[in-house]
């Protein structure tokens, strides 16, 4: 069995993909997106638990590093991280209670919404994602 202080980190990764894959799927990442993003990881993500990563931060910060990593490299398949999250969702279901799930729709709703409104792109990923959490 996997440590939970290590599932907790893989889990906040994989919210940085999911949640990049929401901004990128219009092919383009805008500032605001990543901005909106680091202000709800500190006003809500933190709290969720007290897991650190190797540094000794919070390990929900591993959101932002991974997403800001992805946009360096310009990564910008959006189908394959957000399969990626949707593979680590099934194979660790355990970590979705309806409240993480809440927060999770919010945080990719916020993002898509940051720059000019939704679009086509993130509305089918946001719709996928709601989708798959009922």
């Amino acid at each position: 069995m996997e440590n939970p202080e290590r599932l907790s980190v893989r889990f906040y990764q994989k919210l940085g993909k999911l949640f990049y894959a929401i901004a990128a799927a219009d092919n383009v990442v805008m500032p605001a997106e990543f901005d909106k993003l680091k202000e709800i990881v500190k006003a809500k993500w933190i709290t969720i638990d007290d897991f650190e990563d190797d540094f000794h931060t919070d390990a929900a910060y591993q959101i932002e590093v991974v997403f800001d990593w992805l946009n360096t490299q310009e990564k910008l398949n959006a189908t394959v991280w957000f399969d990626e999250f949707m593979e680590f969702k099934k194979e660790h279901s355990q970590l979705f209670n309806p409240e993480i799930k809440d927060l999770i729709l919010k945080t990719a709703n916020v993002i898509a919404a940051s720059f000019r409104g939704k679009n086509k792109s993130e509305l089918i990923l946001l719709a996928r994602l709601s989708l798959n959490f009922k």
